[in-house]
């Protein structure tokens, strides 16, 4: 193990001299220039946590970028400081008051008068060195993001004179600069003049408009509308647009009314509230005189209005539809139409008969088996959803934060807390203390407060009324779905007037309402639905000026159903815990998902989630059967694997290995009414479960190539050129490895017995498709079809979640048997690895690492496996090795590769994370106890890492149990 001189010294040596000098690289330096996952914000978030104390000298800071980092300061441990300015005006009060907000930071304002402020540079203290991070930055979202951005990183001991350099200026801006107080932001706010507007901070995917000329729809827009005249032009008079709330669903259904140019149109809306803005909207983008327009709602019967805007109560009234001809309305718009499953949406649709029926939906799949899709005769144009959607900049981004809900004494709340304890005064504090940490500072709340019962709401909306935050008192109120429509809309407009600061409910706002000024969404409640979760989370993604981010506050209680928050939050409907799992670690480490927006757990909440995901069984059959009715009724048939990945739903591996091969299932759901025979079901549960994962392509391309051969064989040479084209290894080993798995030689006897007879054989130089399995697949389309299909799914997977050809790839998971089949080992020896095993065939050792042993595990093969910093782990052989014992001989002396793959603890599966190759050093033969007390020898060394750890994956596998 290297003192920290001597990693300083070879991290520089690689860094500045030598890029094939061995080192950590813990503290090399790097350009940080936000291309791919290289960013600013990931960079800056990974020194804090390795840091004691920080600087940031920035002239520019936004509000967003301080939510971004929120969560990483708060864990922070030490002191920090910030050196800002009021150069050019850009920095808002509202950024100077969610800077002194942050708690441990000292903030600091150079005086403007001594001439333009530029610095853009980072400092942090290590315990024994000093990493700066200076460059081109500031502290806002797009620099720490998105823009092209030049920052060096490069690190120091802290007797080297760029050490000194460095905090001589920190000290000179310093002795210009003025604390930042309270008193100064006031000052500063009554001569503050705002920049001109940024073109930054536009959307770049909203309609615009000018004064001279039409509204004009943007790229995204542009290809809705190009995608649904398409379908028209095939004859279809039906269509729904899947577009996340906040997208702008209305103005782009107004542009295909201007493009088709009906005669009469009809828009149908769910709410009386809606209509007054959607006649607003389209008014707008069709430029139309306002006596074009007309509604159909109450005592208002004004269908002789080119545009009729009605409410679906006033249209579906028995006596009113017998007023209309069917054929009036030569357009028909349906707003929300995932309700159309209504009898009042039926009557309607099945007695108007316009040309064009245009459904409009941010959620089509619903749970009471009504299918949007069959409505609309399958045709759906465009689609966007709400990760797509942040991506695009088409809706304010938001940060959530999620954490500890109220403790009081040993009781957590959780499923089945009592009203008492929801409205507990000390809840009611914890609340206020959670707003006043996470909430916004700067600019006044707009907050929505979604609760679990109506009880809560108006006692708990009492309770805040006596609380203050930032020593103003608390405006709240209640509202349930008791409370009549005028009532809320009152309501509403208090708040869209500031006259109120939030409005606490239960599930009344979860669609149907818009209120664009809302920033703050406060979540009190367990998530029983991803659904209902996103629905609220939209309540507050719609762009509205003076607002550049969403807060959301979401209390995590030791609720069973908390695995839902990152499904709903990364829109994985994978069922696949290894990939939810790895979603949330790589947030941690990004600091950002979609675009601008970040996602943050507290360390409770974070455990909370990851123990609620080890006990969920993601993968039931009763899960496995939504998801697959819901692409079914996407496609008007029993969807294929292929068409999972296609439309990244449910993950095809899981849903292909629950019952040994997808046809099975399909069986076992009654899908259909046969099931394939006992050889066919042994061939597909092979290429189920051994190679649809796409791990390695090379098997993937042989089977496509021998389904495509003529007479089912292909030449070695012809396959080989086959890999080649394709950009796939062609290694001696690969390829001998390949024919071992078709056939089937690779697997032990079980497996083997398991599988029948062989894919493929070998002879001659030639491969040739087994002839049972061609006779097969020649004389039953069903099996043929679900064949192909597996292939055809495994390569798709092979070019989109892996490599293609290089293997095993760091970050990516495996089993103990796919690093048997990837190293090339002659058989699957999974079964007697025992932690690591050496393979003198293939020359490769895995190393696995489960690293939170359970306490079951015996005391001889308890070992003390330790990470000793990002880039190095502590390693115990197995008991009863000497420094003499062959394998262990191997391992020290490096004489071949070491491949280290590591899990956080068993409730993770049987899937490991790969951490690269290793080196040994610093061996020393000692002793470990045996269950008895008895002394056992074992050996112990260093081995480093070529690719250090990411500081996410690092902590989470180090950190306490799941």
């Amino acid at each position: 193990m290297e003192t920290p001189l001597q990693q300083l010294r070879l991290d520089n040596a690689f860094g500045f001299l030598d890029k094939s000098v061995q080192s950590d690289q813990l503290y090399h330096p790097l350009l940080v220039a936000n291309n791919g996952a290289n960013t600013m914000l990931r960079a800056i978030r990974h020194e804090l946590r390795r840091s004691l104390t920080f600087t940031f000298s920035t002239a520019f800071v936004t509000t967003s970028a301080i939510a971004m980092l929120k969560q990483v300061l708060l864990d922070f441990p030490g002191k920090g400081t910030i050196i800002t300015s009021t150069y050019l005006g850009f920095n808002s009060p509202a950024a100077f008051r969610e800077l002194l907000n942050l708690p441990g930071v000292d903030v600091f304002v150079y005086s403007s008068v001594r001439g333009g402020f530029h610095a853009k540079g980072y400092l942090f203290e290590q315990p024994q060195s000093t990493t700066a991070i200076v460059g081109s930055s500031n502290l806002t979202e797009t620099a720490l993001l998105t823009n092209q951005e030049w920052n060096l990183r490069f690190s120091a001991l802290p007797d080297g004179d760029i050490v000194d350099q460095l905090q001589r200026a920190i000290n000179t801006q310093l002795t210009t600069s003025v604390p930042l107080t309270q008193s100064w932001i006031a000052d500063y706010e009554k001569t503050y003049v705002p920049p001109a507007p940024r073109t930054i901070l536009a959307p770049r995917t909203s309609a615009t408009t000018s004064p001279l000329g039409p509204v004009t729809p943007n790229a995204m827009q542009s290809e809705a509308l190009l995608q649904l005249q398409k379908v028209r032009d095939v004859g279809e008079r039906r269509a729904v647009i899947v577009s996340a709330t906040g997208t702008g669903k209305t103005i782009l259904s107004a542009l295909d009314v201007r493009s088709v140019a009906p005669e009469r149109m009809l828009f149908v809306v769910h709410r009386e509230q809606i209509l007054d803005r959607a006649i607003e909207e389209f008014s707008r983008v069709l430029n139309a005189p306002i006596q074009d327009f007309g509604k159909f709602v109450g005592t208002q019967r004004e269908l002789d209005r080119k545009y009729v805007f009605s409410t679906i109560q006033s249209l579906s009234r028995a006596e009113n539809l017998l007023d209309i001809p069917a054929g009036h309305f030569d357009y028909v718009l349906i707003d929300e139409v995932h309700r159309a499953g209504a009898a009042s949406y039926r009557r309607v649709i099945d007695h108007l008969k316009p040309d064009f029926l245009l459904g409009m939906t941010a959620t089509p799949e619903r749970t009471d088996d009504f299918n949007v899709f069959e409505l609309f005769d399958f045709n759906v144009p465009y689609e966007i959803r709400l990760q797509q959607a942040l991506e695009e900049d088409m809706l304010a981004p938001f940060h959530y934060y999620g954490v500890t809900d109220f403790i009081q004494g040993d009781d957590v709340i959780d499923d089945a807390s009592q009203l008492a304890m929801l409205v507990a005064p000390e809840r009611a504090d914890h609340i206020i203390s959670a707003i006043e940490t996470y909430g916004h500072t700067g600019s006044p709340a707009r907050g929505l407060m979604f609760c679990s019962r109506k009880e809560e709401v108006r006692e708990l909306a009492s309770l805040l009324n006596t609380r203050a935050i930032h020593g103003r008192k608390l405006r709240t109120t209640a509202l349930t779905g008791d409370d009549p429509i005028h009532v809320r809309e009152s309501v509403v407009t208090q708040l869209e007037n500031g006259e109120l600061d939030y409005i606490l409910t239960v599930d009344v706002f979860n669609e149907g309402i818009d209120i664009p000024s809302v920033n703050q969404v406060v979540m009190l409640r367990q998530t029983k639905s991803s659904i209902v979760f996103t629905q609220q989370l939209g309540r507050g993604l719609r762009k509205a000026a003076g607002k550049d981010h969403l807060v959301v506050i979401d209390f995590i209680g030791n609720y069973t159903n908390n695995y839902l928050i990152p499904i709903a939050l990364f829109g994985d409907n994978s069922l696949n815990k290894d990939s939810i799992r790895k979603k949330i670690i790589d947030a941690q480490e990004a600091g950002a998902i979609s675009g601008l927006s970040s996602v943050n757990f507290d360390k409770i909440s974070r455990q909370r989630i990851f123990s609620s995901l080890a006990a969920t069984k993601l993968d039931s059959i009763q899960n496995l059967k939504r998801t697959i009715a819901e692409l079914e009724n996407r496609l008007n048939r029993p969807p294929a694997l292929l068409d999972f990945a296609r439309f990244d739903t449910a993950d095809p591996v899981v849903v292909a290995c629950k019952r040994g091969n997808y046809w099975n299932l399909l069986h076992a759901l009654k899908k259909t009414n046969r099931a394939p025979s006992g050889s066919q079901t042994a061939w597909l549960t092979f290429i189920s479960n051994e190679i649809l994962n796409g791990k390695r392509p090379h098997e993937l391309i042989l089977i496509r190539a021998l389904l495509d051969a003529p007479g089912r064989a292909i030449t070695e040479s012809a396959y080989r050129q086959l890999l080649l084209d394709s950009g796939a290894s062609t290694e001696p080993a690969t390829l001998s490895s390949v024919m071992r798995i078709v056939t089937l030689e690779f697997f032990t006897e079980a497996e083997r017995a398991k599988y029948g007879s062989p894919i493929a054989m070998a002879s001659d130089h030639q491969i040739t498709l087994n002839p049972e399995l061609a006779a097969s697949l020649n004389g039953d389309g069903e099996f043929a079809g679900h064949f192909e299909d597996v292939i055809e799914t495994g390569l798709y997977l092979a070019r989109h979640r892996y490599q293609w050809s290089n293997g095993l790839e760091v970050g990516q998971r495996y089993s103990r048997k796919d690093a048997c089949r990837l190293l090339n080992w002659e058989k699957n020896e999974q079964s007697t690895m025992y932690g690591y095993k050496v393979d003198y065939t293939s020359l490769s050792c895995p190393i696995f690492i489960t690293y939170h042993k359970h306490e079951d595990v015996s005391a001889s093969t308890a070992y003390g496996d330790e990470f000793l910093n990002e880039s190095s782990l502590h390693w115990f052989t197995r008991s009863r090795r000497t420094l003499q014992s062959g394998e262990v001989k191997a391992i020290v002396e490096n004489r071949i590769p070491l491949h280290l793959f590591a899990k956080k603890d068993d409730a993770e599966g049987t899937d490991f994370y790969y951490l690269g190759e290793a080196r040994s050093s610093n061996a020393q033969q000692t002793k470990m106890p045996e269950s008895d007390g008895a002394p056992l020898d074992v050996v112990t060394m260093t081995l480093g890492m070529e690719s250090p750890l990411e500081q996410s994956l690092y902590e989470y596998l180090v950190g306490a149990g799941s």
